[in-house]
């Protein structure tokens, strides 16, 4: 045989897959979607005291001093974190491709014009 025959190799090593992250790298994605969540959520409540300040405490000088709140306060600190751990949870979920594994592919059918009629 001629030596420009060509063999396969047998010891090449498998390539990496190249969608496959670094732990590090998914931690960071999934904090970082924790920390939005709570971006968002912080928002959110300052856009209601705007605009009860806007709307209600001009016209009714109602200040919410009455209500008693302050014995709820112990709970802001678990709503928190509890809004952090759910947004870095469902970040998990994006990042790591746990949502689109279940995904059925879409079937592709052929583009075809339909019969011409005959007059």
């Amino acid at each position: 045989m001629s030596p420009l025959v060509q063999r396969p190799r047998t010891g090449s090593p498998p390539r990496p897959d190249p969608t496959d992250q670094h732990w590090s790298m998914l931690l960071f994605e999934s904090c970082s979607a924790g920390a939005l969540a709570l971006g968002v959520g912080i928002a959110s409540v300052i856009v209601v005291i705007g605009v009860y300040g806007v709307l209600v405490w001009p016209l009714t000088f109602w200040d919410l001093a009455s209500l008693g709140l302050e014995k709820y306060a112990q709970y802001g600190n678990t709503a928190l974190w509890s809004v952090f751990a759910g947004g870095t949870l469902a970040g998990y979920w994006c990042f790591s491709g746990a949502a689109f594994k279940n995904r059925r592919k879409p079937s592709i059918k052929p583009l075809t014009r339909p019969p011409r009629q005959r007059r």
